[in-house]
């Protein structure tokens, strides 16, 4: 389980090691994008609060990277926080994502990025919920969710 001290520990000193890594080209990337992916992944955009896909669905699944189809989230983490955004309170994997300093529009965060593709999708807060107390505030538009698929007869 990830911690406020070890997102900190991994934007300060080095990020995990992703599981593989897929580089694109701006042109690339907006042959692929829809244009309000393209603002937020690759722009380090966001979207408006409040009225985007995953705000108010707590369906089960997993919640993929809408640039690389990387496993980000899964739904069992999803959480109502009432930010205007999707919340987590774990990646699904230690190396799932990366952590990057951001002192932009005059405040001091830390932004998370998808740790395939290094697209933009949000940032994390030590506000939120035990036992890690980590928040996870996601753009709905950075994500794909997936449904579990059903168990064989």
């Amino acid at each position: 389980m990830l911690r406020w001290a070890d997102v900190l520990k991994y934007a300060r000193y080095s990020n995990p090691e992703p599981p593989r890594r897929l580089v694109l080209t701006e042109a690339e990337w907006a042959a692929q994008l829809t244009p309000a992916q393209l603002a937020v992944l690759r722009q380090h955009g966001t979207e408006p609060p409040y009225r985007n896909a995953f705000c108010r669905t707590y369906e089960p699944g997993r919640y993929v990277c809408a640039g690389c189809g990387s496993l980000l989230f899964d739904a069992a983490t999803k959480y109502h926080a009432i930010s205007g955004w999707p919340s987590f309170t774990q990646p699904a994997a230690r190396n799932a994502l990366s952590y990057h300093f951001d002192d932009s529009h005059n405040m001091q965060r830390v932004e998370v990025r998808c740790n395939v593709c290094a697209g933009h999708l949000g940032h994390v807060f030590p506000d939120g919920p035990a036992p890690a107390g980590l928040r996870y505030c996601i753009n709905s538009v950075s994500l794909r969710q997936e449904q579990d698929a059903p168990p064989h007869p």
